[in-house]
């Protein structure tokens, strides 16, 4: 056997280990947040602002931006709500259901418009675990919001008991 045969063969019998094997597989970080009073899991995995990005390990992805001009019906972009003086995860106006291929949510997007919700009277802060909730807290005059032109892509992964994404497991971690 010549050996350009033999680097085929070689070749050809180590792609059928790896694909015997399984698909590769990752663990990825997840952030913990909320829809509609239910703890929900998410990762963040590209920004469109620099600074954020950095400040959640994720892609700088500027074209993102470009998302938060998108009007009308067909925009691809959900609110969610980021605290900024209070240790809480984002508040997510709408979440897959069920999560996974059968999803009937017709308003979720995995890209959200961030608005920043900053409590006027840091003493007072609470867990926020709706939108409703965020939005009562800022008719009392409890919270300031601030609509933001950063985007972040969040797919949300799981929804705690209603469970998540085909494959994805939730581990704590040691």
């Amino acid at each position: 056997m010549n050996r350009r045969r033999a680097a085929l063969v070689l070749l050809a019998a180590g792609l059928a280990a790896a694909c015997a094997s399984g698909p590769p597989t990752v663990s990825l970080p997840l952030q913990q947040g909320w829809f509609d009073g239910e703890v929900v899991f998410y990762v963040t995995t590209d920004v469109s602002d620099a600074a954020v990005a950095r400040d959640k390990q994720a892609n700088h992805a500027p074209r993102l931006a470009g998302a938060a001009h998108a009007a009308g019906p067909a925009a691809p972009l959900d609110t969610v709500y980021a605290v900024t003086n209070f240790a809480q995860g984002g508040v997510f106006a709408s979440a897959p259901d069920p999560i996974g291929p059968l999803s009937r949510d017709a308003s979720y997007s995995p890209l959200w418009r961030m608005v920043a919700v900053t409590w006027v009277d840091p003493a007072r802060a609470r867990v926020l675990k709706s939108e409703e909730e965020v939005l009562a807290a800022q008719e009392a005059g409890h919270v300031r919001l601030v609509r933001t032109d950063i985007v972040l892509n969040c797919p949300i992964v799981h929804r705690g008991p209603r469970g998540g994404l085909p494959g994805v497991q939730l581990r704590t971690a040691p």
